[in-house]
């Protein structure tokens, strides 16, 4: 029964796969039909690459600044410049594709390219130390936070149906992702560097039995509080100093002030639920691996990114005196155990 259920299940989804659309010509009337050429036609003079041009030619001012002070960054602007066009134009090629097809195997394969990228962000780029494990719990984090809030918003919100239409749950779920991003980096940075700096403070909670969660938890809500307050403070001041972006874009395509403020406000409160529940389960992994369930400190397990030579003190701080006199009387848990086995 069980093997029939199966086969029926792949029946299906091959029947399901066979009616999607994988690919349109762009010569063809659906290709200039799509949401976004229609968009683009109808509210504003069509773009040519001698605009881009004429753009590019505000770089010399960089260019020229780099020269004059001998920065040394000209070279990097002209790659950094190219590297824009390329990435933008293959960028532009393929989601045309997808806006066309609206293909749901093309739009969740590049949700989750997307997802990837970030953790890989967070986790190899702008991290100066990792843990194991590290990149699947970041990617874990942002994804699933991103895909939930990514999906209700356009459902419910922004009145989608169904909610995956690639024109606004690609974007939408682009802006959610760089901002979960940032949001994770900070959260899981403070956390190393707090109990790095801490350690001792740390090991004496251990050694008067204090519990996993009791060590972790003023570790987590200093490093929530300090990745969640850009977000906030952002979200607090949009609108005094500058035109947010979203809306930027919305009014330039010539769409409704009003409905563009709205739609602004739909994306912010979206950034903030998604970058709220991305850093606090990331923290929490962080957290939980540097302090393990014996419960013992392992800041064995941070890798230096970039390591850099330390160094020490001959001379015993302290903190560390005090600590050793209380090791003297009161041995941690984690000693403890590790001296049972010994026996």
């Amino acid at each position: 029964m069980s093997i029939n259920n199966a086969v029926d299940v792949i029946r299906e989804l091959f029947i399901w796969l066979s009616h999607q659309r994988w690919y349109v010509s762009p010569w063809s009337p659906e290709y200039a039909q799509s949401p976004a050429h229609i968009d683009s036609m109808e509210t504003d003079i069509a773009l040519t690459w001698s605009n881009v041009g004429v753009a590019a030619l505000l770089l010399g001012i960089n260019v020229a600044l780099s020269l004059w002070l001998r920065l040394g960054m000209a070279s990097s602007i002209a790659v950094a410049a190219l590297r824009c066009i390329g990435q933008l134009t293959m960028l532009g090629i393929l989601l045309k594709q997808i806006f066309a097809t609206g293909n749901p195997v093309y739009i969740f394969g590049m949700t989750a390219v997307l997802g990837v990228l970030a953790a890989s962000e967070v986790t190899y780029w702008r991290a100066k130390r990792r843990f194991p494990g590290m990149f699947g719990g970041t990617f874990a984090a942002i994804m699933g936070s991103a895909l939930l809030v990514a999906l209700f918003g356009n459902a419910y919100a922004l009145n989608m149906s169904p909610a995956y239409t690639a024109v606004k749950f690609i974007p939408t779920i682009g802006m959610l992702f760089g901002n979960c991003m940032i949001g994770v980096s900070i959260g899981t940075g403070s956390v190393m560097d707090a109990l790095d700096v801490h350690r001792a403070r740390a090991e004496a909670m251990l050694c008067f039995g204090a519990s996993r969660w009791e060590v972790v938890r003023p570790v987590v809500v200093d490093a929530l509080r300090n990745a969640l307050l850009p977000t906030i403070t952002n979200m607090g001041i949009t609108g005094l100093i500058s035109i947010p972006g979203v809306m930027t874009g919305w009014i330039l395509a010539g769409a409704d002030v009003l409905q563009a403020a709205r739609y602004q406000q739909i994306i912010l409160f979206m950034i903030s639920a998604s970058t709220a529940s991305s850093t606090l389960l990331s923290v929490l992994f962080c957290a939980f691996v540097l302090v393990d369930s014996v419960p013992s400190l392992r800041l064995d397990r941070l890798i230096e990114t970039n390591p850099q030579p330390r160094i020490e003190s001959r001379m015993p701080s302290r903190a560390s005196s005090r600590i050793a006199l209380l090791r003297s009387g009161c041995r941690p848990k984690s000693e403890l155990i590790q001296s049972a086995f010994h026996m």
